[in-house]
């Protein structure tokens, strides 16, 4: 997992951990050659207090979607990949917090 500043990112890998998946927590500035030397087999964007609007906003190497595994974002994760994949990004109105179910089929 990539944590830009999640409250919920330890929750996240713990879950992961409980479907008998290793995982670890990186900083966004984790280098893609660390990555690809791991043999990641699918990459979490945590969500994070930051906005992709902001002129620091963190973001992560755009090669991550170069990897070939399943990349997975949450709120700003979310946001993030899709900004870096060349998507257009557009605030909401309001902003949205709670808690929704995931199916994965």
């Amino acid at each position: 997992m990539i944590d830009f500043g999640s409250q919920y990112g330890q929750l996240i890998a713990r879950r992961v951990r409980e479907h008998k998946v290793y995982s670890q927590i990186y900083q966004p500035s984790v280098k893609i050659e660390k990555l690809a030397q791991l043999g990641v087999k699918g990459i979490i964007l945590s969500g994070g207090p930051a906005s992709v609007y902001a002129e620091n906003a963190p973001t992560c190497d755009e090669r991550i979607f170069q990897l070939g595994v399943p990349v997975l974002g949450i709120c700003y994760g979310m946001q993030i990949g899709c900004k870096i994949l060349g998507a257009r990004v557009s605030p909401a109105h309001a902003r949205e917090y709670g808690r929704t179910n995931v199916s994965i089929s």
